[in-house]
């Protein structure tokens, strides 16, 4: 088999690169994947076979999870995959270079070479069917010996910055359609600007304290992260959804009817009740929120990992007021009172969702002389 590729020539101190262009669904065909640790027998497509010989390769193990995740976005009608995908060429593969393209002249079933980076990015490509939408940008490399390869594999993945949680939800605010994530960010701020709020200047939009917020305790990213719980199952399905005109899945979470129908303000009321109930129950947690864990991560956290009880018992009686809260949190504070615990850190010690685990039980297991 015979193909040409045109290529843009450019060097940093580690090599020379060629960057390219390439389907994804010829690209697919043409690389292999070694994995550190145990040899693929066929190459690409054969990534969970292993023989008991070693295998000098420098990529992690596949993550079904990962995989899983791209090939779903793949299905998005906005989906992108913008940064190269870097593979390292065989020394022996036969390649005719004009100065401007190569040719590449390969047997049947024959790779070029192997991937250094985007390994994830191909198989999720290649599992969601779609491979032929995606012309992907490609960094060739030639004849990198297996100490280059890894140094080039480490590099790439232990210098990259992670991008905090609280700024993309909060760059959410500038699509034009709506999104799971969209809403929950502008409930999040609402709370964060009404002066009548709990949350009144105590989330930290973009992950960072501002210097007049000394109470706040609770990231944007948190927030919106927890909150989305109680609206959609799958927030990225959602917004795929709704970019295509379909309608969404019909299933219960709290909040999820009224998302679907456009009521966001429902949303935000019902949250309202809930957290200043909370604010009035507990006043004294409320107004030192560094001392005590209940407007913290995990305070919240088991709000809303209880929520859905509380949300339950109230639409029973139909009664989601702010009253209906306070009744809620006054059995919480007599519970604990009997337990002779508060939210300290002597008794809600570290963090986690084991520690939102047991405030959530000790929430609902108060409720039960409402019943």
């Amino acid at each position: 088999m015979k193909f040409k590729v045109t290529y843009l020539e450019y060097e940093q101190p580690v090599g020379v690169f060629y960057m390219t262009i390439m389907n994804a669904t010829n690209l697919i065909d043409i690389v292999n994947i070694n994995r550190r640790g145990y040899k693929s027998i066929d190459g690409f497509f054969l990534w969970n076979n292993r023989t008991k010989n070693r295998e000098d390769g420098i990529q992690r193990q596949q993550s079904e999870e990962r995989v899983k995740k791209i090939s779903k976005y793949c299905n998005d009608p906005d989906a992108t995959f913008p940064t190269p995908i870097i593979v390292n060429v065989y020394s022996d593969v036969k390649v005719i270079d004009d100065g401007t393209s190569f040719l590449f002249d390969i047997g049947d079933g024959e790779k070029i070479g192997d991937v250094i980076d985007g390994q994830h990015r191909l198989l999720g490509i290649a599992k969601s069917g779609h491979s032929d939408r995606f012309n992907l940008p490609v960094a060739l490399l030639f004849n990198l010996t297996t100490e280059e390869k890894a140094y080039i594999f480490s590099i790439i993945n232990s210098t990259q910055t992670k991008v905090s949680m609280s700024l993309i939800y909060d760059l959410f605010d500038l699509s034009s359609k709506r999104s799971p994530q969209k809403t929950a960010h502008e409930i999040a701020r609402s709370l964060n600007k009404l002066e009548s709020s709990p949350f009144y200047n105590r989330l930290k939009m973009l992950g960072k304290k501002e210097e007049d917020q000394y109470y706040a305790t609770l990231s944007q990213g948190t927030f919106v992260k927890q909150l989305l719980t109680l609206i959609s199952k799958d927030p990225d399905e959602d917004t795929s959804r709704i970019k295509q005109g379909l309608s969404l899945s019909k299933y219960y979470l709290p909040f999820r009817r009224y998302f679907i129908e456009g009521n966001d303000d429902i949303i935000l009321k019902i949250l309202m009740n809930c957290f200043t109930a909370l604010k009035d129950v507990f006043p004294n947690d409320w107004r030192d929120p560094h001392n005590n864990i209940l407007w913290k991560t995990t305070g919240y956290g088991a709000i809303i990992k209880s929520f859905p009880f509380l949300y339950d018992k109230g639409v029973g009686i139909k009664d989601l007021s702010k009253d209906y809260f306070i009744t809620c949190f006054n059995h919480l504070r007599n519970y604990m009172e009997k337990k002779n615990e508060d939210f300290s850190s002597k008794f809600f010690s570290g963090g986690g969702e084991q520690l939102q685990n047991k405030l959530a039980g000790y929430i609902k297991i108060s409720q039960d002389s409402m019943l």
